[in-house]
């Protein structure tokens, strides 16, 4: 077994490579190596050779993780052009891993298929599937058909939604698996009602959510995770941005960290927020909504790496 830089690729390699820029809260340390395969082939042989103790962090485009400051140690695989494309086949969706949701949703639209809630998600389509994206009561299970995904000793392997577990906001995936596309099952609509709906959609956000501001989406998932029926469901009363409002926590800050005044859920870098002062902002603000509701939130932001060394 071989260490990253012994291993012939035909992508790119990079040691010491700071994270901070390919996250959208612009936070974090570096990873070891990060590694950006250039198709499934080449991610496959990589994963293939590399040494099994050395970790794995597959990532997209960043949109809902903290990087912590002393970054992550193993290797993150970014997965870039080799899997954004996307395929449109009677009623099935297929994209790439690093297809944009909001770009998966226009074509689909084009098409006249409704993968609308897509739209106004930040990221890509791989974190989608993990997160089990959804709003507008719409879900990644509910046209999940089956994904691509290539295992930590370099096999190629189809998910089902069974081996998924979807469940509210997560999925399970074996550690150091890395997702490589995924197909969805949409219905059909007309696409100049879908298109309209998107932009009726994007209005709505614009209206009600800090778009223009550096967050990484809602910060904690709502607190009634699952609908008695067991389907994941955030259509219910309790609203993770309601409790911490009424915590008092809307627009508290720490360092750079802000809870933001438009929406109390997006956490909020306001500019030279350390990762340490985002995600303590954030443990204060779990603090406080259960010392006032006894409510215990959930982060749905992914938080990885290593505190900043002392």
């Amino acid at each position: 077994m071989a260490r990253p830089d012994q291993i012939e690729i035909r992508g790119s390699l990079m040691a010491d490579k700071e994270l901070a820029g390919l996250t959208w809260l612009r936070v974090g340390g570096p990873a070891d190596w990060l590694f950006m395969p250039a198709d499934v082939d080449d991610l496959a042989a990589f994963l293939s050779q590399l040494d099994a103790d050395i970790p794995v962090f597959p990532m997209g485009v960043g949109s809902n993780l903290i990087v912590r400051d002393g970054g992550i140690r193993g290797v993150v695989i970014r997965m870039g052009r080799g899997f954004n494309g996307v395929e449109i086949e009677k009623d099935t969706v297929t994209a790439g891993v690093a297809a944009l949701d909001a770009q998966v949703a226009k074509k689909a639209a084009d098409a006249g298929l409704d993968l609308t809630f897509l739209r106004t998600i930040p990221g890509a389509i791989g974190g989608a599937v993990r997160m089990n994206a959804g709003c507008y009561g719409s879900y990644i299970a509910d046209v999940f058909e089956k994904a691509e995904a290539v295992t930590r000793a370099g096999e190629r392997v189809t998910l089902t939604a069974q081996d998924l577990q979807f469940q509210y906001r997560q999925t399970e995936l074996p550690e150091g698996w890395v997702l490589t596309q995924a197909t969805f099952r949409a219905p059909s609509d007309d696409p100049a009602n879908l298109h309209a709906r998107m932009e009726a959609q994007l209005k709505k956000r614009d209206e009600t959510q800090p778009t223009k501001d550096r967050t990484a989406g809602s910060t904690f998932r709502n607190p009634a995770g699952f609908s008695s029926t067991g389907r994941a469901d955030d259509s219910h009363e309790l609203k993770a941005w309601k409790v911490i409002e009424d915590a008092g926590m809307r627009g508290a800050t720490r360092g750079g960290a802000q809870m933001n005044v438009m929406h109390s859920n997006f956490l909020t870098n306001t500019g030279g927020a350390t990762a340490e002062d985002l995600e303590g902002l954030g443990e204060e603000v779990r603090k406080k909504v259960y010392e006032t509701s006894g409510l215990q939130l959930q982060w749905e932001i992914k938080r990885v790496g290593e505190p900043a060394a002392k």
